[in-house]
């Protein structure tokens, strides 16, 4: 079973544009890469990138996010290929696509509160 995560910081600033997502540390035990950096403003949105590299068909692909001393807040989870139809979100503004070798999660109407740690992970289903 191959298993990726790899680590993003969204930090977000009133009024200006802002929200940089930078990579961090990555833990890996499979093939996850980060995308470009991303920017964007309070009240508007942010789409975060995964590449991911697997051989499997059976995907799912979650995302999660790390406030200050605090543990890691699951997000949600999108599956790809032949998984594409599975998913769960806790949050209606935490959007998520995918493709054979990607995925994306969309934060809208971003908030302050939206300042943390995000983690992209990649499961193999069995």
């Amino acid at each position: 079973m191959e298993k990726s995560f790899i680590l993003l910081i969204v930090t977000i600033t009133t009024g200006q544009s802002c929200c940089t997502v930078i990579p961090v540390v990555t833990v890996t035990w499979g093939f996850v890469f980060f995308s470009d950096q991303q920017s964007g403003t309070e009240g508007e949105s942010v789409t975060l990138s995964c590449k991911y590299s697997t051989n499997s068909d059976n995907v799912y692909l979650y995302w999660y996010r790390q406030n200050s001393n605090q543990a890691p807040q699951y997000l949600l989870y999108k599956g790809a290929r032949s998984y594409s139809s599975m998913e769960h979100s806790t949050n209606k503004r935490f959007k998520c696509t995918t493709s054979r070798d990607s995925t994306q999660l969309t934060i809208e109407a971003l908030t302050m509160s939206d300042t943390a740690v995000y983690y992209c992970a990649l499961r193999v289903a069995q």
